[in-house]
């Protein structure tokens, strides 16, 4: 049997009439030869009139690349663990396949480019001619392997992590349907991409009969030549230079004895433990991007670990969206072939398990997965730092940035917290001496109007003593200073965030990428084609979208977005109905407990049903943002991705805090006097505050909201993963996909397992960062009314961090590897909600809570208002002045009354007085006082904003000065590099050399 395969092997192979190709130039030959056969120059001359190069330092280190990975890693991945023996059968079964039978005729050579399972070797470049469609012939090292697979010499490996001879990795994996109609496209598209240099090897799922993968790997030299184009930077030949050269030149004796100081210190428990962590550790040293005219510049120590896995996929990605399926203008890219069901999933696989059976410390990680998992996504490393640059290597410069800045946005919140805490603090430690919490729980005598007008009786102050005393928590003289201080935050916040990103962006060698033009969406491409223009920058034609057919369609989703916030605010208006019902259930209540404490009752039923209709409405948001987004036909996927974005944050920000913006700003306001209360359809009496303030009421919408939403939210991201993983691995033990019974899951391959995974949301990081900015605005629009804000978010962001990393590594495909050079248009949200939040607090500490009534009280009308100065026994009195007097015996039926009057929270005349149930003196000075208030701590807070801003540059001094130092140090490397390489040429040809520049 193996005679027969092999002869019709060879006979293809002479038939097409070509001999095997060298896809690459081996290690033993010389640079010399490699230029030579590259038609690179060869002398000093050519060489200078190349573009020169632009190098910056990089993270990575510069050194044997091989010591990039972790401790037995390298090893890890250039040999087979535990190879299995693949069956002889499956090997003849994977050979013939029916899926093309829809195709034309072709030779057997061609049939067996479509279908053949084995990997192949590729010499040719791009296509140069328009046909789509090229042959490629059968090589030797196809033959070879077709040979030693089925006679078991080169087994499959068991990680699942190259091809069947167990030497080629694979960088990505394309999963299809066998049962697709989508053949010939497939087909074709499989053939022009090993056109273009890959080679693909097919393998059935161990779990599903239908489904096949295809793994993809990339050679050295299809590498090298898309690196090229891409202009991917990579690590420079010549030695690390030290770049902070002036603490180390220029250092004084302070910092050396600082250093010293430091070192006796104990060790920073949250760094990472870099013993245990050898990948972690960077040396300085510099990029540029890649040429393979200049391949002698570069350390190329190991070729298969020169290209990180991250750039290997990135690579393979760049190729597939720019490969054509059919013939058209438009017919190419693996989304649109995703889009048309061609293929189920495109991903780069994990590199192996995330578990071992030996520990870290003793062993070493097996892989970046598994170091992620052991020094990251396990719940026993929440107190530590986060390991940026192992992650930013592993997911991409655009996942790193995103964890970067959420570890930022957690680290700081940390003193907010603290101060929240102390505001906190200071509220519960002077609750008992607050004398309106005193005079509130003292009277007894004072009665109070009823709060409807049916069933209610009339009720005691001192009824509402607990209600006081906790409000008084929230409300105290710490409110002013803590909304102040965390309008100041935000800012610090933003702008040291700058600081920090652009630090990141140079050790991640991102100060000068700039990012790719992108493709147009198929979509866009299908409605506009008729229309075209030649692109400015590319000099093509493409897709045009008219002006006026852009402007209705943005008129119709702006409709779309006014309608949604309408259909929030009657949502917000049912609510406010529901109350007003309530609170006339609980004041008439037989149940004395729920009579005395209806406020909380009334609040807190509100709160419940508010919410469950916030997470309700928000699916519903989801849908018509996409509805809409894709009604606009956004140009490309980035102006998709930010249209999104910023309806989702509209919608969503809408939904959560209308009710709050109701109970800070409009409850209360307008439910007129007892007597005269303005009521809702004639029917409903509106909903007034407590003598204590509305306050309170703010705060416990809040604290509800907040961490109800939190533990939902949580849940999302991670048990609807587990669980929908779970039942994955439930259906392959059973065998219910028509697939082998595969009882323990180690024993599937790693691409199987990979596909068994939960796939990254559609629109990527949306959801992540949309979660964190409304818990940001949360933190700071309403901080004057619950200063525990802070520190819920800070516990909720130490668990964020490590579900999100769990999720990442062990519930998610590997998603493809994407740069950035910062969080996108959040930033500008972030600084929107940041202006937000210092006029709400400004209304909520002046109209919300009762500081200013207190404020002109004691300065005005106490008793302390000659002697200049203020503290609680100042607030004497207060409670009396700010209730008013109503008789009762002016309402019908109100004559078997045992008590005339009642009073009631406002200022204004009583009764008996000559223009009764006026307002007074003291309430246009409280109203004047509120509205100099919010003028004079608006211009004082943005004032204060402004000049923090001003003081705090982008960029760190120290950065500049190593940038700068490093253009320096660029010349000096360059004339070196050539003139050490024009010595050795000249040295090898047997001329003379002079140590001058020639």
């Amino acid at each position: 049997m193996y005679s027969a395969i092999l002869l019709v092997e060879i006979r293809d192979l002479i038939y097409t009439g070509t001999q095997p190709n060298v896809a690459m130039v081996h290690h033993s030959g010389s640079i010399q030869s490699f230029k030579q056969q590259k038609g690179m120059h060869t002398s000093i001359s050519e060489i200078l009139k190349e573009k020169s190069l632009k190098l910056s330092r990089r993270s990575l280190p510069c050194l044997v690349q091989s010591q990039t990975h972790p401790i037995n890693l390298s090893h890890f991945l250039s040999v087979p663990l535990s190879p299995e023996p693949k069956p002889e059968a499956e090997g003849l079964s994977q050979s013939i396949s029916t899926s093309c039978s829809l195709l034309p005729p072709q030779t057997a050579e061609d049939s067996n480019d479509c279908f053949v399972e084995e990997s192949e070797a590729s010499t040719c470049e791009t296509r140069a001619d328009e046909s789509f469609l090229l042959k490629k012939p059968v090589t030797r090292a196809k033959l070879e392997a077709r040979i030693n697979s089925l006679k078991g010499k080169n087994p499959v490996d068991s990680s699942g992590l190259f091809f069947r001879d167990g030497k080629k990795r694979i960088d990505y994996i394309l999963v299809y349907k066998k049962s697709s109609p989508q053949v010939e496209k497939r087909c074709t598209f499989e053939k022009n991409l090993r056109a273009e240099g890959l080679m693909l090897e097919k393998e059935p799922s161990l779990t599903n009969n239908d489904i096949m993968f295809v793994k993809v790997h990339t050679p050295w030299d299809v590498l090298c030549k898309y690196a090229e184009q891409m202009n991917i930077r990579m690590p420079f030949r010549k030695k690390c230079y030290f770049t902070d050269w002036k603490s180390k030149n220029l250092g004084s004796r302070f910092h050396l004895r600082c250093r010293q100081i430091k070192s006796w210190l104990p060790r920073n428990p949250m760094k990472l433990d870099k013993e245990a962590l050898p990948d972690l550790e960077e040396t300085d040293c510099y990029t540029a991007p890649f040429s393979r005219a200049r391949m002698h510049h570069f350390t190329i120590n190991n070729r298969e670990t020169f290209f990180s896995n991250s750039t290997r996929s990135r690579i393979v990605h760049h190729v597939l969206q720019r490969t054509k399926y059919e013939d058209g203008k438009s017919k190419m890219g693996i989304s649109r072939l995703l889009g048309n069901n061609t293929y189920e999933a495109a991903f780069p696989p994990h590199e192996g398990g995330y578990k071992s059976r030996h520990p870290i410390k003793t062993h070493g990680a097996q892989n970046h997965r598994h170091l992620l998992y052991e020094r990251w996504a396990r719940w026993g490393m929440w107190y530590k730092y986060q390991p940026l640059d192992l992650i930013r290597r592993y997911f991409g410069e655009k996942i790193g940035l995103y964890f970067a800045w959420l570890g930022w946005y957690t680290g700081m919140l940390i003193p907010a917290a603290l101060v929240g805490v102390f505001v906190f603090l200071y509220g519960l430690f002077t609750m008992d001496s607050s004398q309106v919490s005193k005079e509130i729980c003292e009277a007894n005598t004072t009665i109070m109007c009823p709060m409807c007008e049916k069933n209610c009786e009339p009720w005691i102050l001192s009824d509402s003593c607990v209600y006081a005393k906790v409000t008084h928590l929230f409300d105290n003289g710490g409110t002013v200073f803590f909304a102040i201080f965390m309008a100041i935050w935000a800012t610090v916040f933003l702008e040291f965030w700058k600081r920090r990103r652009a630090e990141l962006t140079y050790d991640w060698d991102l100060i000068d990428w700039e990012e790719e033009e992108e493709e147009l969406r198929p979509q866009f491409e299908a409605k506009y084609s008729r229309v075209e223009r030649v692109n400015p920058i590319s000099g093509k034609p493409e897709p045009f979208q008219p002006f006026t057919d852009k402007l209705s369609r943005l008129m119709v989703s702006v409709s779309g977005i006014f309608f949604m916030i309408s259909l929030v605010l009657t949502a917000v208006f049912a609510v406010v109905v529901f109350r007003l019902i309530a609170m006339e259930k609980f004041a008439s209540f037989n149940w004395n407990f729920v009579k005395k404490n209806w406020q909380f009752a009334t609040s807190g039923t509100g709160v419940c049903i508010n919410f469950m209709i916030i997470m309700s409405l928000n699916v519903v948001y989801e849908k018509v943002a996409y509805l809409l987004t894709n009604l606009e036909h956004p140009r490309t996927e980035s102006v998709w991705e930010n249209s999104f974005a910023l309806k989702m944050f509209l919608f969503q920000f809408v939904n959560l805090n209308s009710s709050t913006f109701y109970i800070a700003f409009f409850l209360g306001r307008f439910a007129g006097r007892p007597g005269k209360y303005n009521k809702l359809f004639n029917r409903w009496r509106l909903e007034e505050c407590h003598p204590s303030g509305c306050l309170i009421d703010l705060c416990l919408q809040m604290g509800v909201i907040m961490f109800f939403k939190q533990i939902w939210n949580n849940f999302m991201e991670l048990g609807y993963p587990l669980l929908q993983n779970w039942w994955s691995r439930r259906k392959m033990k059973k065998g219910g996909s028509g697939g082998q019974n595969v009882e323990n899951k180690a024993q599937l391959p790693q691409w199987d397992k990979d596909w068994n995974l939960q796939p990254m949301n559609a629109h990527g990081l949306v959801d992540e960062y949309l979660e964190m900015v409304l818990q940001f605005g949360f933190t700071t629009i309403f901080v004057a009314a619950f200063p525990l804000a802070p520190l819920l978010a800070l516990l909720n962001n130490i668990i964020e961090i490590r579900l999100d990393a769990y999720k990442f590594v062990t519930q998610w495909r590997r998603p493809m590897p994407s740069r950035a050079t910062d969080i996108g248009i959040w930033h500008g949200i972030l600084e929107g909600i940041g202006v937000l939040a210092v006029i709400t607090n400004a209304f909520v500490i002046a109209i919300t809570s009762d500081y200013i009534p207190r404020f002109v009280y004691a300065f005005k009308y106490g008793p302390c208002v000659d002697k200049g100065y203020r503290h609680e026994k100042c607030l004497r009195g207060y409670m009396n002045s700010s209730l008013s007097v109503f008789d009762m015996w002016e309402l019908k039926n109100s004559s078997h009354v045992q008590s005339r009057y009642c009073r009631y929270r406002d200022y204004r005349a009583p009764p008996w007085s000559p223009v009764p149930y006026e307002f007074t003196l003291q309430f246009w000075h409280v109203l004047a006082a509120r509205l100099a208030f919010i003028i004079v701590f608006e211009h004082l807070v943005f004032g204060i904003k402004s000049f923090i801003a001003y003081l705090i540059p982008d960029m760190p001094k120290s950065l500049c000065d190593r940038m700068r130092r490093e253009k320096y140090l660029m010349q000096e490397m360059m004339y070196e590099a050539e003139l050490e390489h024009l010595q050795k040429e000249r040295k090898k040809n047997g001329r003379r050399y002079h140590h001058e520049w020639p």
